[in-house]
């Protein structure tokens, strides 16, 4: 991958609502340079999607997130992929990790109360063959959500600072 498109993930990453033109002006290049790098890596699947972290604790529909360890006997030929793909496709699921350690997977997943986490996971996940344990964790409050602070101690948005 080139320099520009390095430069250009690093600032989506960051902003992910910055324009082409704020992004020539910094890297010394066209608009329209920009805006093909920026096509390319969509069209590469290098971007995947742009997406807002929002602050839960602002807004008024509760929901509860929950990380499920799973531990899982790898299938020969597959590995972990067939059971990954099995679980992430339900709509619960968040984000899905392969992990190293005690767990071989972590899910993140998002409803609307503790009781359908704990269904999803005892209807769902626990029903799969390859699963041998699951341990869920209920996320209690958020702090830091991909580098950007949540709240100070007052319980006010803290200022950002570069």
């Amino acid at each position: 991958m080139d320099k520009i498109k390095k430069n250009i993930l690093s600032l989506v990453t960051e902003d992910s609502r910055i324009s082409a033109a704020s992004m020539a002006a910094m890297l010394g290049i066209t608009e329209a340079e920009v805006k093909k790098a920026v096509e390319e890596l969509e069209a590469e699947g290098v971007i995947v999607k742009y997406t807002a972290i929002v602050n839960e604790a602002l807004v008024e529909e509760e929901k509860v997130e929950a990380l499920i360890e799973v531990k899982v006997t790898p299938q020969r030929g597959h590995g972990f992929d067939s059971i990954a793909a099995e679980i992430a496709a339900h709509p619960e699921v968040k984000n899905l990790y392969l992990m190293s350690g005690a767990y071989d997977l972590a899910v993140i997943v998002e409803s609307s109360s503790l009781r359908s986490v704990s269904r999803f996971v005892s209807e769902c996940i626990s029903t799969y063959d390859t699963v041998i344990s699951t341990a869920t964790h209920f996320i209690l409050k958020k702090y830091k959500v991909e580098g950007a602070l949540m709240e100070d101690e007052e319980g006010g948005r803290l200022s950002i600072q570069p």
